[in-house]
């Protein structure tokens, strides 16, 4: 087991000032936001970005990680509440209307669930996963989802339903049909 160093003051409050940076950038430009940029208004230069955060996926992941928490949190608050069918539709769309409302966060959990390699995944899609897997496993067990869908093959669509849904109006308005209309499809 590899013990991690902790930072230096001086380390931390660069990577605290890169986190509250590319959350601004995020928000306002989208997860193309520049790498640069965001590191010339946090005061250090792209060299300390980059020791901090190798890739951008890494940055999106750090100013993300407590959105993406929360959000599979409530998988389980909504599980508590709901039949299992209806939980999981009710989560996808909270999850789905994120997606469009927080720039950024749709490229964060599309690259969470793009690959099938748990050595490539992050800690956000180690997350989103444990989620869906709970959900969708529940609605299987109670005969509301087909018993050959895979977890990820659920939030790989519902990443599709947001772009569809942002694609028609922007604003996402039409999530929830298109979430009934899909999961109509998969009902076992």
């Amino acid at each position: 087991m590899t013990q991690v160093k902790p930072m230096r003051a001086d380390a931390r409050r660069n990577y605290e000032r890169l986190v509250k940076e590319a959350a601004v950038a995020f928000a306002e430009h989208g997860e193309g936001a520049s790498l640069d940029d965001i590191a010339k208004k946090a005061g250090v230069g792209s060299g300390t970005l980059y020791r901090h955060f190798p890739s951008r996926q890494t940055l999106l992941e750090a100013v993300y990680v407590d959105t993406i928490e929360a959000i599979a949190a409530r998988a389980d608050e909504i599980a508590a509440v709901l039949p299992p069918g209806e939980a999981l539709l009710e989560w996808l769309n909270e999850l789905s209307v994120a997606m469009i409302q927080v720039r950024g966060l749709k490229a964060l959990l599309g690259s969470a669930v793009a690959d099938g390699s748990s050595a490539v995944l992050t800690s956000c899609g180690i997350s989103m996963r444990g989620a869906s897997t709970r959900l969708v496993e529940a609605a299987q067990r109670e005969g509301t989802l087909r018993g050959d869908v895979l977890p990820v093959e659920v939030l790989r669509l519902a990443h599709g339903v947001a772009s569809a849904s942002e694609l028609a109006d922007g604003e996402g308005k039409h999530i929830r049909r298109y979430l009934t209309l899909l999961m109509e499809g998969l009902r076992g």
